[in-house]
């Protein structure tokens, strides 16, 4: 194992132990509540990534898969009697099932076409379930009674480090660099025998089954919303955020894009009440102006930097001695 990988292996560990000891050290729900705000945003944004970072599809409609892991969750767990896990994984497997019908046609579209068609797909739904679902969800009083944070935190720990080890897991295979073929040309990945629907198909499933996952944690975590505001373009667009923010293609780059969104907007929030989104907005477009590749473009361009000053004092150092 390289000295590289085994900093890496190391970081990961600190991570998941500084996670799994936070709430015995943080006493204040109101911190909890923000690091799994972070949780779910890390979870949300990666899935987002496995299909528009790593295969260049732009999926305008992620809210869509979110939305349904979320109702579908919901309805089984309160209304159906079933317990929590069967839920969440029918809830994901909704969301799949939704991505596999629309694959086929969805990937018939190129390029912005792509995009405005799974935007108008996740309206639909934004549409319909406000239609068919008008009146509020809450937990019944039982369920309100023993409501507790902590294993609702865990839950959020365990999605996000499934969802980043899977999207890690998959873009170090083979089909993780079938699916880069594709968005870095896709004519060229097919006459190299690599399929792009393949590929893009595998890609929109996992991140759809993902989300679905992530819909259905939040939909246990909330005590009360409209069905219609999981299916909300919000959804979609913070993870798109997220993750130009931080880096597209890259593991790292959501999660630090949901670090990033989380903190700031609390921040501005607090200090900017009534234009805090205005400011974040422009903040957002100055960051994919000036750092098209997000924060982990930017800090390997500042590292190389960094490298090539570094070498060339080496070499002035060295002609210096060699000159005495």
């Amino acid at each position: 194992m390289t000295g590289k990988r085994i900093i890496t292996l190391v970081l990961i560990i600190a991570v998941l132990a500084l996670l799994a000891a936070l709430p015995a050290v943080v006493s204040r729900d109101s911190i909890i509540n923000m690091a799994v705000l972070v949780l779910l945003y890390v979870a949300l944004a990666s899935s987002w990534n496995i299909l528009g970072g790593y295969t260049g599809q732009t999926n305008l409609g992620h809210a869509a898969f979110f939305g349904l892991g979320g109702l579908t969750t919901r309805l089984l767990w309160l209304s159906a009697g079933w317990s929590l896990f069967p839920s969440l994984l029918a809830g994901a497997g909704a969301a799949t099932t939704l991505a596999l019908i629309i694959g086929t046609p969805a990937f018939k579209l190129k390029g912005v076409y792509f995009a405005i068609g799974t935007l108008a797909l996740g309206q639909v739904l934004n549409v319909t379930v406000g239609d068919m679902f008008p009146m509020i969800t809450s937990l019944p009083v039982q369920q309100l009674v023993s409501y507790q944070l902590l294993p609702r935190y865990y839950l959020f720990v365990g999605l996000a480090v499934l969802t980043v080890g899977t999207a890690y897991v998959l873009v170090n295979s083979r089909l993780g660099l079938g699916m880069m073929a594709v968005r870095e040309e896709e004519e060229a990945a097919e006459s190299l025998g690599v399929s792009a629907f393949r590929h893009k198909l595998l890609a929109l499933v996992v991140s759809a089954f993902l989300a679905g996952l992530t819909g259905g944690a939040f939909a246990f975590y909330h005590v009360g919303y409209y069905p219609q505001f999981l299916f909300s373009p919000v959804w979609t667009f913070d993870a798109l955020m997220m993750a130009y923010i931080g880096g597209t293609g890259t593991i790292i780059g959501p999660i630090i894009g949901a670090l990033f969104f989380v903190v700031a907007k609390e921040l501005l929030a607090l200090r900017l009440v009534e234009i805090h989104l205005t400011v974040f907005g422009t903040l957002f477009i100055l960051v994919v102006l000036f750092l098209p590749g997000g924060f982990v473009q930017a800090w390997a361009s500042i590292r190389r930097a960094l490298v090539r000053q570094l070498g060339a004092r080496g070499v002035r150092l060295a002609s210096r001695r060699q000159a005495s």
